[in-house]
């Protein structure tokens, strides 16, 4: 490597937007999928149906939901556009916006109907001083009243990952533990920039993980789905971009390779 190859460490006040990532990421390429069309998921929270998502066509869907513990709570009501992307046969992935501006809510739902397990993820933001930051709530269940439930996992421990998000957007991500992960941007709009940050995993499937990342530095949500069998990912981030003052949502998917997977040396000897 000669000196002009040399990527050196990027302080955070030479950081981009995060409109950056907009144009290299480019299009989420996976169709949408029809097979929800005609039907609704009732969601249960506290034994009780505290949403209800009803797709009308494979674009369009009307929700309902109980504000509170029980069904006698206030409900709010309302009409998106979404995408559902069935990751694996009966797995999907389902997104969709709601609200503007600062109002603004990400809506991203994992259905798992062999199991009856769903998880929805909720990013929004929330003002603090005088930055606009993201926050992301999770709610676990099960449509069909069964045990089966999307658990923390900590499949991803360990392993290094190259995600190639478009010919010219390429990152890395190293799983540190359950709770924490570091991305490297390789190629692309943030080429240099790397970062340790707060991340979830749930396990889904065999080899299939729901995860997610809140960044520090930047005000950015994720949520997406990691296919080691199928060496792809499938989700968004939902984030705000300072400069225009405006919500930024970027739906993807990727290519991925698996790296290396650390192992530690057990070490039991006495000093």
């Amino acid at each position: 490597m000669t000196a002009t190859e040399i990527q050196d460490y990027v302080p955070e006040n030479e950081w981009p937007s995060v409109a950056t990532m907009l144009d290299g990421f480019g299009d989420q390429t996976l169709p949408a999928s029809a097979a929800l069309t005609g039907t609704s998921l009732q969601i249960p929270h506290d034994g009780e149906h505290a949403a209800t998502y009803t797709f009308h066509d494979a674009h369009s869907l009307t929700w309902m939901a109980t504000d509170g513990d029980n069904t006698q709570g206030d409900k709010t009501q309302g009409a998106a556009r979404y995408k559902a992307i069935e990751a694996r046969p009966g797995i999907f992935i389902i997104d969709f916006v709601k609200g503007e501006d600062r109002q603004a809510e990400n809506v991203t739902i994992v259905l798992d109907r062999n199991t009856g397990a769903v998880t929805t993820a909720v990013s929004s933001f929330v003002v603090e001083g005088d930055k606009t930051r993201s926050t992301t709530t999770f709610s676990h269940g099960n449509v069909e009243g069964a045990a089966a439930l999307h658990s923390r996992s900590g499949g991803l421990v360990g392993k290094r990952i190259y995600y190639r998000y478009s010919d010219v957007e390429t990152y890395e991500h190293i799983y540190l533990n359950s709770g924490t992960f570091t991305w490297h941007c390789l190629r692309g709009g943030e080429a240099g920039l790397a970062d340790t940050d707060r991340c979830l995993t749930f396990d889904v499937g065999d080899g299939l993980y729901l995860f997610f990342w809140t960044e520090k530095v930047m005000t950015v949500d994720a949520v997406l789905l990691i296919d080691l069998r199928e060496q792809r990912s499938i989700g968004r981030m939902f984030g705000w971009d300072e400069p225009a003052a405006e919500p930024v949502v970027l739906p993807f998917n990727s290519r991925l390779t698996i790296l290396n997977s650390t192992e530690y040396p057990q070490d039991n000897h006495k000093h």
